[in-house]
């Protein structure tokens, strides 16, 4: 069975380190990809030389090293008997990766590579090492912003998310295994996968996932790293992968750079994410359901349940209706219905889309908080 590991590493401070040589490779002339370009008429081919994406990218890449101590039990054995003597202090270090995505030395990474840290330390491409400090952190979506006091730096523009297409070639950059600065490459295997490994939201929050699935390569230590596309734009942060002993198997998933884009302006702005909310339980259409429905198409995402007196019961949404479209967009998933509002702000009012007996409709909701509200919250 298949489980899900965050690619972050972690180790016990005081261990031993080992130094591995850097190998010099011979340099060889790069072979394109060629991506397929839909236009009116005829498919047009577009060939990326991803040596040059990477080399627009890979200084913005940086190497995220966290400190934290914690309480031990200590124990002795005395005449085969093991007696507690008490508790001592141990430093671990935990490492990551992050994407500089200002030049005054802004970053984004993982929540769960900074979670919990007492001293974070950010090495960068060229190997100058500075401290950071945490501006604001969503456990949410498994994101996090921190600061070097540094300008001049490269960095990566994000690019929009929402249209990457399956089949899409696109790298990966980060530090696997304590790698500084390593490249690899791949497809995007699917979207808007929801893997249930975001358990540690706050208070009333509920998770948010819908990854970029891709077959680029990562490991331990890729927690926090750039997904880019041949465009050299963030697409997505590397977050998790899918494996049986905690190594890379075959695929992976990274947080939509529209979502992580939006947390960040957020944790930039107030220190907090501004999360709104629909205030429906939903259920994804099967064929079975739609026969039970009525309905001749598998499409949309039936309510069974709507929160009384939230944004979708003032709209006049009720148990059995089908939601075909969130703001515009087509929703087919829970996933997808989630990444759509994680965009959105309290407040903010959405055209939803739906089927009621038969008919479609369409009503406009406004956005609330976790608390029913509009109120913008602050850390």
């Amino acid at each position: 069975m298949k489980k899900i590991f965050f690619a972050v590493g972690i180790f016990l401070f005081l261990s031993a380190c080992t130094n591995a040589e850097s190998q010099q490779q011979e340099r060889s002339e790069a072979v394109p990809f060629a991506v397929m370009e839909p236009s009116p008429h005829t498919a047009q081919i577009k060939y990326v030389d991803f040596s040059q994406v990477a080399a627009r990218t890979i200084d913005a890449v940086v190497h995220i090293k966290t400190e934290m101590t914690k309480l031990t039990p200590l124990y002795q054995e005395f005449f085969g008997m093991i007696i507690d003597r008490g508790v001592q202090r141990k430093t671990y270090s935990a490492f990551g990766s992050g994407v500089i995505i200002s030049p005054d030395g802004y970053i984004v990474t993982n929540n769960h590579v900074v979670q919990d840290a007492e001293r974070i330390t950010v090495s960068l491409n060229d190997k100058r090492v500075y401290p950071a400090t945490l501006i604001g952190n969503d456990p949410a979506t498994d994101l996090a912003l921190i600061k070097i006091d540094v300008d001049g730096l490269q960095w990566i523009p994000f690019g929009n998310s929402d249209s990457v297409r399956i089949g899409e070639p696109v790298l990966a950059i980060g530090n696997p295994f304590n790698l500084t600065s390593t490249v690899t490459a791949g497809i995007i295997s699917a979207k808007a996968r929801n893997m249930g490994i975001i358990e540690n939201a706050r208070g009333l929050e509920s998770p948010i996932e819908s990854f970029l699935q891709t077959d680029a390569a990562v490991n331990s230590g890729n927690s926090g790293g750039a997904l880019v596309n041949g465009n050299a734009q963030l697409i997505g942060i590397n977050t998790a992968i899918a494996s049986g002993d905690g190594y890379y198997t075959g695929y992976s998933f990274a947080i939509p750079s529209d979502l992580a884009q939006k947390v960040v302006k957020d944790l930039k702005e107030y220190g907090y994410t501004q999360r709104a909310y629909l205030g429906v339980n939903v259920t994804e259409m099967t064929q079975q359901l739609a026969q039970q429905l009525g309905v001749s198409d598998i499409k949309g995402i039936v309510v069974t349940r709507v929160i009384a007196d939230c944004a979708a019961d003032r709209a006049g949404i009720e148990v059995g209706d089908i939601i075909l479209q969130v703001a515009g967009v087509d929703i087919n998933s829970y996933a997808e219905m989630m990444e759509v509002l994680g965009k959105c702000s309290p407040g903010d009012k959405v055209e939803l889309r739906y089927v009621r007996n038969g008919q479609v409709r369409n009503v406009e909701a406004t956005l609330l908080n976790a608390i029913g509200n509009t109120q913008i919250r602050k850390r």
